[in-house]
């Protein structure tokens, strides 16, 4: 072997050597892309996710925005089984309503499902998961929340092929205690979404956070389109997504037309 071959060689080698680990780290990447799309991932979370509305009708001129800090940590209950607790602590400012006593900002109620699920898909490749949903009075103020306790089940289905995601979660709360006074609750949420992963990790997706309300017999229908970049600063994975919130349906005095959410999402992975 001559000496210009040895060089070659020799070069050749760094080169695997060193792209090596970024292709490992590029994997990686592509799977914690994959598993933010998946609602019942073992992975922990912390979305820090805020919305801002305009509201139309009697209420013409009020605007609502919302941050909602959503942990989602999965516990390993055996071999087989996976337990994920997803929760929503939400904090609203309400501004410019005229009637006087809705323009508040606090704590809002807390929601947190737990999903029993599989460790691995069906023979089919579908992804699941059940368990109850539970709903809590930690309104700061009246106007923000029921100031009832509620209970009901909730579920989770999907699939993921190459770089796509879709599926459905879903849910139904009932008021089971609380102050008589204040109306009951009876609410079903219906979300179904899809969503596109590209070499880059960038997803891009749409959905909706459906929900009926069977006391008021009213629907609340955004329709929402996101696009989201995974990246690292330091040694903190993360995600930043940007969505535009369209209201399809909603009470007539509810919120009205465009929206924004923006969110950031921290990784934690094993």
């Amino acid at each position: 072997m001559t000496g210009r071959q040895s060089g070659m060689l020799a070069l050749a080698t760094a080169a695997v050597t060193l792209a090596a680990p970024a292709s490992a780290q590029s994997d990686q990447a592509a799977e914690l892309a994959k598993k933010l799309s998946n609602p019942v991932a073992s992975l922990i979370s912390v979305p820090l996710q805020y919305n801002h509305d305009e509201y139309g009708g009697a209420n013409d001129g009020a605007s609502a925005s919302r941050l909602v800090i959503q942990p989602v940590v999965p516990f390993s209950l055996n071999k087989d089984w996976n337990l994920i607790t997803r929760t929503l602590i939400p904090f609203v400012d309400q501004r410019d309503f005229p009637v006087a006593a809705l323009n508040e900002s606090g704590l809002s109620d807390i929601t947190t499902s737990l999903f029993f699920s599989p460790n691995s898909p069906t023979a089919g490749g579908w992804i699941w998961g059940a368990g109850p949903v539970f709903l809590l009075p930690t309104a700061t103020e009246d106007v923000l929340g029921t100031d009832k306790w509620g209970l009901g089940p909730t579920g989770v289905v999907l699939k993921q092929s190459g770089p796509w995601t879709v599926g459905l979660l879903a849910g139904h709360v009932w008021s089971v205690a609380g102050n008589d006074n204040r109306a009951d609750v009876s609410a079903t949420t219906l979300q179904p979404f899809f969503s596109y992963t590209t070499q880059s990790h960038t997803t891009i997706g749409a959905y909706t956070e459906s929900a009926y309300d069977w006391k008021g017999e009213q629907w609340q229908v955004p329709l929402i389109f996101q696009a989201g970049q995974l990246f690292k600063v330091g040694p903190q994975i993360m995600q930043l997504a940007v969505a535009a919130k369209y209201w399809a349906e909603a009470p007539d005095d509810g919120p009205d037309g465009w929206g924004l959410r923006l969110q950031l999402t921290l990784l934690f992975p094993k």
